[in-house]
């Protein structure tokens, strides 16, 4: 079992940035990262990174904008947001377990889920 816990959501104005933070309880994962979500719609994958390989993943309209990092001390993942639009704007959510690289971006592939993170964005 992998207890996660965020922080670092909140409120910026567009073209801010934000650094979201996910604390897990153990190690019993293989990858461990960050999904979005708004009102009405599915999970979207944002990022993820596996601790073996240390590979990073990226949903292809974030990358450059958002960065995935591990203090594998810490047992913490970050997501630095830069660059940020009013269609950032979501619910973001950590997640943590074992998972295949082609399976990355599948919310229901993973076990283990944090309480989310509320990210808001204004123009």
């Amino acid at each position: 079992q992998v207890h996660l816990v965020e922080s670092g959501g909140g409120s910026v104005q567009a073209g801010g940035s934000l650094r979201l933070s996910c604390v897990a309880s153990s190690y019993t994962y293989s990858v461990m990262g960050w999904f979005r979500q708004t009102p009405g719609k599915e999970l979207e994958g944002v990022a993820v990174i596996y601790t073996g390989s240390h590979n990073k993943y990226y949903t292809d309209s974030l990358r450059g904008r958002f960065t995935i990092s591990r203090d594998s001390a810490k047992n913490t993942v970050y997501l630095q947001m830069n660059s940020l639009k009013p269609e950032d704007t979501a619910m973001y959510y950590c997640a943590a377990g074992y998972v295949p690289t082609l399976r990355w971006s599948t919310a229901s592939e993973f076990s283990y889920w944090g309480q989310g993170t509320q990210v808001t964005v204004s123009s």
